[in-house]
């Protein structure tokens, strides 16, 4: 006896096949129909054609959060892809966040020597930091908190972060030095500068004097020559 679920099953596989087949209406007729109207091509830019992405694990999806300090809460700020990005010029080191979709950027903002990076409490895979941002379009103090979805890329930004900061501040104790050391050259020249002023100015004082003195001297002789 033919089990009852062959017919089913061939009914089913002919549907398929006829599903398959293309209908009158997706047959392709050859002809070919202009667009009503014509897009021209625009060239996007994102902002970041001279910057270099520091390290590609940082092109990685987490969760961003500022925290609202009128409501004492954190609010979320998007999911996206945080990337710290150097500046081909200037060597100064930005990171940025970009939503999903969107790419409606949720932190813009520089990757300063004072920066700190804190694993948030009671979370390994979530960072906090401050920071003086501009994604709104104005320079804000935020506090932010992004969530990773690991504890290997949460502690490998804190440590990327952490190499940043050390190296400017290197950088800028360098950079005080050397300001030091400038400053002091140019006082040692200036006060060079000045004692020389000074020494021709003397002279410039002295020379009348003389040539009054010389003059005084010559009237003299004449006076007693005269007698």
């Amino acid at each position: 006896m033919a089990s009852s679920t062959e017919p089913t099953a061939l009914k089913r596989e002919e549907e398929e096949e006829d599903d398959s087949k293309p209908s009158a209406e997706d047959e392709d007729t050859g002809a070919q129909i202009a667009p009503i109207v014509k897009l021209q091509e625009v060239a996007v830019t994102t902002g970041e054609e001279n910057e270099d992405v520091l390290l590609d694990l940082f092109r990685m999806k987490a969760k961003l959060y500022r925290f609202d300090k009128e409501a004492n809460q954190w609010k979320e700020r998007g999911v996206g892809m945080v990337k710290l990005l150097k500046h081909k010029e200037t060597s100064k080191i930005r990171l940025v966040m970009r939503q999903n979709k969107t790419l409606k950027i949720c932190a813009n903002h520089l990757v300063q020597p004072t920066m700190t990076v804190q694993e948030h409490q009671g979370n390994d895979k979530s960072c906090v930091w401050h920071a003086a941002d501009f994604s709104d379009g104005e320079l804000k103090q935020e506090t932010f908190c992004i969530r990773f979805a690991s504890v290997e890329n949460c502690k490998s930004f804190k440590d990327k972060i952490e190499e940043i900061t050390e190296s400017l501040s290197k950088v800028s104790v360098e950079s005080a030095e050397e300001a030091d050391a400038a400053a002091n050259l140019i006082e040692k020249l200036s006060v060079e500068e000045k004692a020389k002023e000074e020494e021709t100015e003397t002279k410039e004082e002295a020379a009348p004097n003389a040539e009054k003195k010389d003059e005084t001297e010559k009237k003299e002789e004449k006076s007693g020559d005269d007698k």
